[in-house]
């Protein structure tokens, strides 16, 4: 009793030792939390060691570690999954990238970091649902951090029909781009580029930069595009349907009646 008394002192100052010391690093609450906990556990796995060999004195420190040793290994086996989530959400923890509030996409899945936890995060959809993803699907697929830096390019297609200008519409896109004011132009560039001959027109690949956030990708692609069909129509630049021409080898005779007749 006297040593399980003494191990929970030891625990509670072991606690507060580290808790102090981890606070004076930049190490995410999360992980502090984590590495507080397992040196309280340290100790009292050392306190209960104690207690086991003054019990029985047969118990010596080489056969408890064999023990523990076993049963780790059984534990592991069991608990596969737990630990994997585990590990991963204390890797996940110690690197710089995926901070809290940074949106995310992983295997389809695109959200906000609400929370990370040791062995799950919690991510908030851009429809409002709260996903609880396990650390392990984090960690081993690929992760694509979409706000790790705050600004985030955006590419739309734009056609205008073969018999315009090509430089022209450019210069009307470009301008169009560029008066917007969710684009950001000051260090950023507009880039306009003649892709490909469509069957209905000349594609235009038209980028820009904005803010990395969806909503903010949302609202500046609106703005573009409906700049850009404005600007168009008002420089009298045609953005095609999609038509056929139809070629036939022989001429076609065309019956028709006067109306009312039959």
């Amino acid at each position: 009793i006297v040593i399980i008394v003494i191990t929970y002192f030891l625990a509670k100052l072991s606690s507060s030792i580290a808790t102090r010391f981890f606070r004076t690093t930049k190490m995410r609450k999360s992980l502090i939390n984590l590495l507080v906990l397992l040196s309280s556990i340290f100790v009292w796995m050392l306190g209960f060691m104690i207690a086991a060999i003054v019990l029985f004195p047969n118990l010596t420190p080489t056969k408890m570690l064999a023990g523990l040793g076993i049963g780790s290994v059984a534990i592991g086996f069991a608990f596969k999954d737990i630990f994997e989530n585990f590990l991963s959400g204390v890797l996940i923890l110690l690197r710089p990238q995926m901070r809290i509030g940074d949106y995310i996409e992983c295997e389809g899945l695109e959200g906000k970091v609400e929370n990370i936890l040791v062995r799950e995060t919690h991510i908030r959809q851009t429809d409002g649902q709260l996903v609880v993803m396990p650390n392990s699907m984090l960690f081993k697929n690929p992760l694509t951090i979409l706000t790790d830096i705050p600004e985030r390019r955006i590419t739309v297609i734009c056609g205008v029909a073969y018999k315009e200008d090509v430089d022209q519409a450019r210069k009307v896109i470009k301008n169009a781009v560029l008066e917007c004011k969710s684009v950001i132009s000051d260090r950023r560039k507009v880039e306009i580029f003649a892709q490909e001959f469509a069957d209905s027109s000349i594609n235009f690949e038209v980028t820009w930069w904005t803010g990395s956030t969806p909503l903010e990708v949302r609202i500046s692609r609106d703005e573009v595009i409906a700049a850009v069909k404005r600007a168009l129509d008002d420089a009298g630049i045609e953005i095609p349907f999609p038509y056929r021409t139809l070629t036939f080898d022989q001429s076609l005779k065309i019956d028709a009646q006067p109306s009312g007749q039959d």
